[in-house]
């Protein structure tokens, strides 16, 4: 295998087991934040902290705009509270998501 292709996931994967990989979160504004806790509350939703103190409940959906914009790497720049590593983003961009069919 290549390792200059970067880590493979499956396109269609829930929410929450991406977020749980990857600790990123994209805002709706386009801000990357990091994650710094992640805890799955009743069945399809999650309390997320971020680094910069940031706490929202999020919904698991395969289809939702953070899955969309997480799978695409769609964001408009990272968090300058949350200090999010070069090294994280580098990798993060170098991701590669597959359909099942490829």
């Amino acid at each position: 295998m290549d390792k200059a292709r970067g880590k493979i996931y499956w396109k269609r994967i829930p929410l929450f087991q991406l977020v749980e990989k990857i600790k990123l979160w994209p805002s709706r504004r386009g801000v990357l934040h990091g994650i710094k806790t992640f805890e799955v509350i009743r069945g399809s939703y999650a309390y997320v902290v971020t680094h910069c103190n940031e706490q929202m409940m999020i919904r698991n959906s395969k289809k939702s705009r953070a899955a969309r914009w997480l799978r695409n790497k769609w964001y408009a720049r990272t968090c300058d509270k949350c200090a999010i590593p070069e090294w994280k983003v580098k990798k993060y961009s170098e991701t590669i998501f597959k359909s099942i069919r490829n």
